[in-house]
């Protein structure tokens, strides 16, 4: 059965008025008149979040369990649902937007939600309404009352108090999230225009401008593209170019990013020994041509790396595909993307005057490019809608941690997501054992879904010993889900294993990926780039039902792109 909360409180508060009021069972005591409500409130409401946060409050959006952490929501003293902000971004489809570390913005479509730290005035579209509870900073995390949000944004919000339950359901589907335009510049998520010089290095520096993007407004960081293409694990030089595959696998292996005031740009020089300053945990690959997607990710998560065919080989050249005096650009030939660019914005009403071609209809993407100021406006520039590249590759980089994150990651795939393995089918089982170096809690575990719609399931299996230790009855399922978007994620464990130094452990996945045959990832030496690929530092296994298992370096000279964070125990 489902309660409000108002109407829980209001039981409560009458049964405490009547007993206040009221003394049938001891004549001897003195009547207490009293109307204060805020003194029961006082006394019970602690007594009801308290009750409330003993166990995991679920969320549920859309019917689907949202997967948060304890810590992550919690009940307060007015009986309002407080969440941490980084939380709705993902799960109410919104973009969420922090300034000068004390004031939220919350933005879907043509709702616009305005919070102050430690202040209980909002603004609804401009309209300042009052609050409950105001956001506040608890452990260096914002939290935010959750019922405001999900309603301004017409989601159906319900509290089971049975189930210790919330459910939201939207009520707007079918209404796009995003506006009809929109520029990372109106609202300082757009990061610094940089030049590549005549280096091919076009990857490296599309790849940085959209992490720093995603990263802003709250923190504004300049990041190093000399460090990316020259300490990569590619044996490909700053003249060879590259693709957005070698960026993820440089950052998912913690190899980068690092300042780019300890590596500057173009001097041929690069410290081996510099350590990543973020950890990127999370890459999304979004579907082909699939412009609604491309602009929620840049909606949500900031630019978007994506790569078209330039006919432009420098800021002052021509081409017929240009047009320079409206900065426009769209191809329609046959060539293939030559060169990477970032998203950062679209106008649905770019008049398609502007280009140099006759075009069915308006529209265009606001693209940041790598050529300097010189070029474009001030580095910027539109893609029509109908150029035959823009939007074929799309990688959004949509978790970046600090690097207290965990201590320690084991992997064998420094060159990431290579080829793929499999056995004809759209599901495979794969798995990967480890030594722990010390005393260690296994935490979390990354790995790549290479299509859509990839469901998996992650086990455990401690104490392993050799292959037979992947039997059913040894492996443990420790979580499942599924990823709407192909790329790499990190799947977290609701409770960290121990292990002992010395200890040996493995990690195992069952994916099935739509329409695939090899559905898991691998790297193997494909080429001349990938030559260093080294398959003495991992033992994998692969099987097709999870029962007969091979050795992927031994019969399939390959490792598997999954690997394991942990947390160093005193």
């Amino acid at each position: 059965m489902k309660y409000s909360i108002k109407y829980i409180v209001f039981t409560i508060i009458l049964f405490g008025l009547l007993n206040l009021n009221t003394n049938v069972f001891n004549k001897n005591a003195s009547v207490v008149k009293t109307n204060d409500i805020s003194y029961v409130k006082d006394i019970w409401n602690p007594l009801i979040s308290d009750s409330v946060n003993e166990k995991k409050i679920i969320l549920v959006v859309d019917g689907l369990e949202v997967d948060v952490d304890k810590q992550d929501m919690f009940m307060d003293e007015n009986l309002n649902i407080m969440i941490s902000y980084k939380k709705l971004k993902q799960n109410f489809d919104c973009a969420v937007n922090l300034y000068d570390n004390d004031r939220l913005v919350f933005e879907k479509y043509n709702t616009k939600i305005e919070l102050e730290i430690n202040s209980n005035t909002a603004y609804i579209n401009n309209a300042e309404i009052e609050l409950d509870s105001e956001p506040f900073i608890c452990d260096s995390e914002i939290y935010v009352p959750l019922e405001l949000v999900a309603r301004e944004f017409d989601y159906d919000y319900q509290w089971d108090i049975a189930a210790n339950k919330i459910s939201a359901l939207n009520n707007s589907l079918d209404n796009p999230i995003v506006p009809y335009s929109y520029d990372l510049r109106d609202v300082a998520r757009n990061s610094k225009v940089k030049n590549q010089g005549s280096f091919g290095t076009c990857w490296a520096f599309a790849s940085l401008t959209a992490i720093e993007s995603s990263l802003l407004p709250e923190e504004e960081l300049e990041l190093a593209p000399d460090h990316m293409s020259l300490q990569n694990s590619f044996s490909s030089s700053q003249n060879d170019g590259g693709e957005y595959t070698m960026a993820a696998a440089y950052l998912t292996s913690w190899q980068g990013p690092v300042y780019e005031k300890d590596d500057p740009y173009g001097d041929g020089v690069s410290n081996p020994n510099l350590t990543a300053v973020k950890h990127v945990q999370e890459v999304q690959i979004l579907p082909e041509k699939n412009y609604e997607k491309i602009k929620e990710a840049v909606y949500k998560y900031g630019g978007v790396q994506s790569s078209l065919y330039l006919s432009l080989t420098s800021p002052t050249s021509k081409s017929v595909y240009y047009n320079r005096k409206n900065y426009a650009y769209c191809y329609k030939g046959e060539e293939r993307p030559n060169h990477d660019i970032v998203i950062i914005g679209w106008d649905d009403n770019y008049p398609k005057e502007n280009f140099n071609m006759v075009l069915e209809q308006n529209g265009a993407f606001i693209c940041q490019n790598s050529w300097g100021e010189s070029f474009g406006d001030d580095g910027v520039f539109y893609v029509s809608y109908y150029d035959v590249n823009i939007g074929i590759h799309n990688v959004v980089y949509s978790l970046i941690e600090d690097t207290n994150n965990y201590d320690n990651i084991y992997q064998s795939d420094l060159c990431g997501w290579v080829g793929q393995l499999g056995y004809g089918r759209e599901s495979v089982y794969f798995a990967n054992a480890y030594t722990a170096n010390t005393k260690e809690e296994v935490s979390a575990a990354g790995f790549y879904a290479t299509g859509e719609n990839t469901d998996y399931e992650m086990y455990y299996i401690s104490n392993f010993e050799n292959i037979e230790s992947l039997g059913v009855n040894n492996r443990k399922l420790i979580k499942k889900g599924k990823f709407e978007n192909a790329g790499f994620y990190t799947v977290k464990f609701d409770t960290p294993k121990l292990v002992a130094e010395g200890e040996k452990f493995a990690i195992m996945i069952y994916i099935n990926t739509p329409n695939s045959v090899h559905p898991a990832a691998i790297e193997y030496h494909a080429e001349e780039s990938t030559k260093n690929v080294d398959l003495s530092d991992g033992e994998g296994y692969i099987s097709n039902r999870g029962k007969k298992w091979d050795s992927v370096e031994e019969t399939q000279s390959c490792n598997l792109c999954l690997k394991v964070y942990t947390k160093n125990v005193p």
